[in-house]
């Protein structure tokens, strides 16, 4: 995978949080993963597994495939 892809989608990710005006620590209580990983998730250190892709899209309100 490229290392392009991750970074990508930790961009979205941070992009449409922020959009939503949600923290951190709320994006995490809200799909059951911690602070760290959502930071981790949104510097493209981590990816997330389809499972949590399909809860960050319902919390931020966006498709899956906008995180894509």
């Amino acid at each position: 995978m490229s290392k392009r892809v991750p970074k990508a989608l930790g961009d979205k990710v941070q992009f449409y949080r922020k959009q939503r005006k949600l923290y951190q620590v709320e994006l995490a209580d809200i799909t059951g993963v911690s602070t760290g990983y959502i930071g981790a998730i949104e510097q493209g250190v981590r990816f997330p597994s389809l499972k949590l892709l399909k809860k960050l899209a319902r919390a931020l309100k966006v498709a899956p495939k906008d995180l894509i």
